[in-house]
């Protein structure tokens, strides 16, 4: 880390000094700064070039960014700035940033001839004894011209008199005037008389002044008053209070009475001067009567003159020096300020330029910089009085947007005197946040065959950045919902992130599916995140009980034998029901609506199984006809009906209807080919499924039932469910079938029982080609029941 001094040794350091008239007109062009230090124009404007002086002198001059002159802002009078200082200089500083640069600029008041010389009176007053000798010698007072050089006072003129010559000698500096006794007086002949005394400068023109000498001839005073010193000199503070006093100067003089009474009076004093000190003319006490200020005079310089009551007079000097206090405090300017600054600054970078001054001096005027603890931000001294404000880590203006940062600086004076400066800092969003969910995943319940444009949900994402940075917009993400775009089933508003159905939804198909909201902002390049919706679909009571067995088709005859010798609560047969809704909308209820014997038969509340209430009898109708309802659970409940065929026998060969069908011997022929036909083809199909196992999926159900028929998975419609066992027959019941009378070979055992729970799958595919043989043949068959030891007579194998 280089110190101030190896930073100031790195910098340029250039020293220009121009010397112009005083009392220019403002406008006028001094020099061109950018040719003289050898720059381009465009470099002063894009390295903000600026004047900087103390503040007495900032309006004088300034700089033209465009042209690079250096230009007279206001009248500039030298009299008023230096006095009667000989040399009269202003200096300034050219500030240059990226890199800083600091060049000095001196600029040299040359005197012009804007004032005439000016007596200290109008009306010089002399009284001269007559005694005096011929070469006697009377001082009067010097024409005091605020020029200086050769626009100064030159000379001087006496109007021409018979009693007095002029004589005029340098006297360190100064110009003694003195008027010679060319002629002696005589009271008697004259006692008074005036001329004029004339005082002109070298000026071009010249200017003069003038003065009227009155002299009175008296008696003779021959001594004229003497001071105990030929110069005085004195120190005060800047803040000495008015009353003050000073010094006393102190003249004598040898003569008596009235030639001996001696007064004072300042006879070369400046306007400033006057206005802060004050002469006692009889005791010569010098007193402060205004306020003093170091850094606006530092040093007054007078003449004091002692003169008699006659006239005769002496002068000596006066010389006080002003000693500084610290009175003044530390001022701050904002020089340069990068407002606002972005965000993503790195730590180190310069945020702006500080300039401190002190009017006071030596230590007085020694300045230290502090920042306030708790901002990311320092001051690091660079050239002169001038700091650079820092930033120490990271910013982030979602922490923190705005900072209000002090900058205090202390003189080292005693006591020290210090100011503050507030600097009001914004920081500059930058989009570096992604837009966050408020939740990590969203569900959305909506139930089937909504409307479409129906609100499912909404989500919602928040940007900490700043306006458009923070401005989310929700979109979403492609992908598919069972083959088909998810934009076809859902969409979501860009700006609020509500989520609306597309299309109506159908429990059956699908009960639920996920999709992927992104929300991004607006800020370059953008930002985004993603969120997982799922969506679940409840199922409505649109879908009727399917009746699977028997048959609801009006076309079928289905009968099923009971025997004779049935008892009370013996099984009889099976509805069989299935509901494509889910929960209670396929609870399904059984209830017989009518039968041709109400007493009779009873049915399975949630089962569906038939049974007898009572033991058959003789004289109960052979013909029993049933009608089911089945009735889901479902607000409000949907239900379907169904016919069921019952003939009380032990033989087929005891119902009349059958016992009359007749038949062809060609079509008992025909049975046997197909029967023959359908188990060759079942086997190649059963090989078939095996080796086509691992490629397709088939969906299979098991339906089992008690003391009816076994149903094959196949035939169950998809989605269905099988609620607490309903719509399902017991696989504890074992089964053979057996052709009818119909088919000539009533005693032909095609199906052996089973044990397992479901059949197998190749079993299932020959009884399927079996139910479709006796479809296309239209033959009922029996299956017999040996557990219950009954037949059961089935007409169509549709179920």
């Amino acid at each position: 880390e280089k110190t101030i001094g190896q930073i100031q040794h790195c910098l340029n350091f250039t020293n220009l000094s121009y010397s112009v008239p005083e009392e220019m007109r403002p406008g006028a062009v001094v020099g061109n700064i950018a040719t003289d230090l050898g720059l381009e124009l465009g470099q002063l404007f894009n390295r903000k070039a600026r004047i900087d002086t103390d503040k007495s002198y900032q309006n004088y001059c300034d700089i033209d960014l465009k042209t690079g002159n250096l230009i007279i802002r206001q009248r500039i009078d030298r009299e008023e700035l230096c006095g009667e200082k000989v040399s009269c200089m202003l200096k300034f500083e050219l500030v240059l940033e990226s890199p800083l640069e600091l060049h000095r600029i001196a600029l040299i008041i040359q005197d012009v001839n804007d004032n005439s010389p000016v007596f200290p009176k109008d009306v010089m007053k002399l009284e001269i004894r007559e005694s005096a000798d011929k070469g006697a010698r009377y001082r009067v007072n010097e024409a005091h011209d605020v020029d200086t050089g050769q626009n100064a006072v030159q000379q001087y003129i006496l109007q021409k008199n018979e009693h007095f010559v002029l004589s005029v000698r340098d006297d360190g500096g100064s110009k003694n005037v003195e008027l010679v006794l060319d002629k002696e007086l005589d009271r008697e002949k004259e006692k008074e008389f005036n001329f004029v005394l004339t005082a002109v400068d070298g000026g071009n023109p010249q200017r003069s002044g003038t003065a009227l000498i009155h002299v009175t001839v008296l008696d003779a005073n021959d001594n004229a008053p003497v001071f105990d010193k030929a110069v005085y000199k004195a120190s005060l503070p800047e803040n000495s209070a008015p009353d003050t006093v000073v010094l006393t100067v102190s003249a004598t003089d040898a003569d008596e009475g009235v030639n001996g009474e001696v007064t004072y009076e300042f006879s070369r004093i400046s306007e400033r001067a006057k206005w802060c000190f004050s002469l006692n003319s009889e005791t010569g006490e010098i007193k402060v009567i205004g306020q003093l200020d170091y850094e606006t005079d530092s040093k007054y310089e007078m003449r004091i003159d002692a003169k008699d009551g006659y006239g005769l007079s002496s002068y000596s000097k006066l010389m006080i020096d002003i000693t500084d206090i610290n009175d003044n405090a530390p001022v701050i300017y904002m020089k340069s300020l990068m407002n606002p600054i972005p965000e993503n600054l790195s730590p180190g970078t310069e945020a702006g330029i500080i300039n401190v001054q002190d009017r006071d001096s030596e230590n007085n005027g020694q300045v230290r910089c502090s920042i306030q603890r708790g901002v990311p931000f320092k001051l690091v001294p660079s050239i002169k009085n001038y700091y650079s404000l820092v930033t120490t880590e990271q910013l982030d203006r979602e922490l923190v947007s705005d900072y209000n940062i002090t900058i205090t600086a202390t003189d080292e004076g005693s006591p020290p005197l210090s100011s503050s400066k507030t600097v009001q800092l914004s920081v500059a969003d930058i989009n570096d946040n992604p837009p966050v969910f408020e939740e990590q995943s969203y569900s959305a319940y909506v139930t089937e065959n909504n409307k479409p444009g129906s609100t499912l949900c909404a989500v919602t994402a928040r940007d900490p950045d700043w306006r458009q940075n923070g401005t989310v917009i929700y979109s979403l993400l492609p992908g598919e919902v069972n083959g088909a775009p998810v934009s076809s089933y859902l969409s979501v508003n860009g700006d609020t992130g509500v989520i609306h159905a597309v299309r109506s939804f159908d429990y059956e198909q699908f009960r639920s599916f996920k999709v992927h909201v992104m929300a991004r902002d607006n800020g370059s390049p953008p930002l985004s995140s993603n969120v997982t919706v799922s969506v679940f679909v409840s199922d409505v009571n649109d879908n009727s009980p399917q009746i699977l067995y028997p048959t609801p088709e009006g076309n079928s005859f289905m009968t099923e034998l009971v025997p004779k010798a049935a008892h009370g609560g013996s099984l009889v047969s099976k509805v069989i029901a299935v509901d494509a809704d889910s929960g209670q909308n396929a609870w399904l209820s059984y209830q017989i609506v009518k039968s041709t014997d109400p007493g009779l038969f009873t049915i399975g509340l949630h089962s569906g199984e038939i049974r007898t209430q009572r033991d058959i009898s003789e004289s109960d109708n052979m013909k029993q006809n049933l009608i089911v309802s089945v009735k889901d659970n479902g607000q409000p409940p949907l239900s379907a009906t169904c016919a069921m065929y019952l003939l009380i026998s032990d033989n087929l060969a005891e119902v009349p209807e059958l016992k009359d069908i007749s038949y062809s011997e060609n079509n008992s022929k025909l049975t046997s080919y197909l029967i023959i036909a359908l188990v060759s083809v079942s086997t190649i199909f059963l090989t078939f499924i095996i080796i086509t196992l691992g490629v397709r999926f088939c969906r299979r159900r098991k339906l089992l039932f008690d003391g009816a028929v076994a149903i094959p998975s196949a035939y169950l419609p998809p989605n269905y469910a099988d609620v607490d066992g309903t719509g399902t027959l017991r696989s504890t019941y074992n089964y053979d079938a057996y052709l009818t009378t119909g088919s000539r070979t009533s005693d032909f055992k095609f199906v052996s029982s089973y044990n397992d729970n479901t059949l197998p799958a190749g079993e299932t595919n020959i009884l399927q080609f079996i139910y479709v043989f006796f479809w296309i043949k239209n033959r009922p068959f029996f299956i017999s029941d040996k557990k219950q030891n009954k037949t059961v007579s089935v007409e169509s194998v549709q179920f």
